[in-house]
């Protein structure tokens, strides 16, 4: 497992084995680089925002306001930031599954 990057706020909610839950806090200009994850699934809940949810094979980006929700499957490389740099605060649960962080070769 590669670590994780440096962003403003990172508070674990509950962490058993196969499931965790955190909430993320993302600066301005910060983001969580191109990464997959071998077998979670990352469901996004934005608290505060506009935060966007970047991904490769399918592209596609998406933008997510308070309230919005999103999930990116095992596998699928993924990019998280706030819309034109800014803060972001979100909820993330990952699972069902070990986790990891593979930070992706294309970025």
């Amino acid at each position: 497992m590669s670590r994780s990057p440096t962003i403003e706020g990172r508070e674990v909610i509950a962490a058993v084995k196969g499931l965790r839950t955190s909430i993320l806090t993302i600066g301005p200009g910060q983001c969580v680089p191109w990464h997959h994850h071998s077998e979670v699934t990352d469901t996004f809940f934005c608290i505060e925002g506009p935060m966007q949810v970047e991904t490769r094979f399918p592209d596609a980006r998406r933008i997510l306001t308070p309230g919005d929700t999103t999930a990116v499957p095992p596998g699928q490389a993924h990019r998280v930031s706030g819309v034109d740099e800014g803060r972001c605060k979100f909820l993330i649960i990952q699972g069902v599954g070990d986790y990891d962080y593979i930070p992706d070769s294309q970025s």
